[in-house]
């Protein structure tokens, strides 16, 4: 128990170093208005997508902060502005893939996916992903009728003391599903489940180019989020277990699909279409990733040079001669 605290702890500090500045450079900016003058800047992206210019605001919140204060200001927006299905599915999109791109790119950053792939992926390829679902609902006739809110979410206090209080229970609870994690991959593997994991998601890591080694994160930053997955991909890199060649493409496939049941549950609260929060980014993710594993550049990718142990090298150098 005392082993797993340290490894849980050490894994906890290191997306702290990261998480904590990031969180305060995202405040200031939003204290300072940067919020809005994104939502400037995204606007004329809008209208290719069907969507009307002021929802530009909600996904400009939605990638500075995260889902949930999309969601309110989403609500705010729309109060008195009518949208079909169709466009609430794609504004959804647009949100499941491109959210808290400074902490989440922060954390992606350390584990050594730079930052203009980050930004390609989940920005670029947010609105793409929007745009083809935006061509589809379009061209078929699907999901034309009034949109209707499921849920709508009480207000909130916007003091600094209520945004501290929910960022320390929220700093808390990383440690504390960390912890739970690394206790359930340990018990797993201990049943030989974790080698099940393996077999049955051999053929789809094959297709996308990742190791079998990194199966469990996968399942785990799909399922949770990316920033769980990447916690844990961290200290199987330090171990040597993945090659950085794993590390690019499991962290960009997460980039573009993670959280596949919080976030696509949230943005459902706003009437959004289920096909294309979840079976559409599932497939459209497959696909980017699939071609990105066949460039050669990634042949050349490197871990951070904090990452480097005598260990860690020595393992990735005997996973990338096998």
């Amino acid at each position: 128990m005392g082993k797993l605290l340290r490894e849980a702890w050490t894994v906890y500090w290191t997306l702290l170093k990261v998480m904590v500045p990031a969180l305060l450079i995202v405040k200031a900016l939003e204290m300072l208005g940067m919020t809005e003058l994104l939502g400037q800047w995204l606007a004329p992206l809008m209208a290719p997508l069907g969507l009307p210019e002021p929802l530009s605001l909600v996904w400009a919140a939605t990638l500075l902060t995260n889902i949930y204060t999309g969601l309110v200001i989403f609500f705010e927006v729309t109060r008195d502005t009518p949208l079909t299905v169709a466009q609430v599915t794609v504004l959804g999109a647009l949100m499941a893939v491109g959210h808290s791109l400074p902490i989440e790119g922060a954390v992606a950053r350390m584990a050594g996916v730079p930052w203009w792939l980050t930004v390609l992926l989940r920005l670029g390829g947010a609105w793409l992903f929007g745009w083809l679902l935006h061509l589809s609902y379009s061209l078929g006739g699907w999901l034309q009728h009034a949109n209707h809110v499921v849920w709508q979410p009480s207000a909130q206090e916007a003091t600094l003391a209520a945004w501290l209080q929910g960022q320390a229970t929220t700093l808390a609870t990383i440690f504390v599903v960390i912890f739970a994690l690394m206790s359930l991959l340990r018990l797993l593997h201990w049943l030989g489940v974790e080698r099940l994991i393996h077999k049955l998601l051999y053929p789809l890591l094959r297709l996308l180019g990742i190791g079998p080694a990194a199966a469990n994160i996968t399942v785990i930053g799909i399922t949770l989020g990316l920033t769980f997955g990447a916690g844990l991909l961290l200290r199987e890199a330090h171990s040597g277990r993945l090659t950085p060649r794993d590390i690019v493409l499991t962290l960009c496939f997460l980039g573009l699909c993670h959280s596949l049941i919080e976030d696509t549950l949230l943005i459902m609260l706003m009437g959004a279409d289920l096909s294309g929060l979840l079976w559409a980014r599932l497939g459209f993710a497959l696909v980017v990733i699939a071609l990105l594993a066949r460039l050669p550049w990634l042949s050349c990718a490197e871990l951070p040079s904090w990452m480097f142990s005598s260990r860690a090298v020595s393992g990735g150098e005997s996973r990338s001669e096998g």
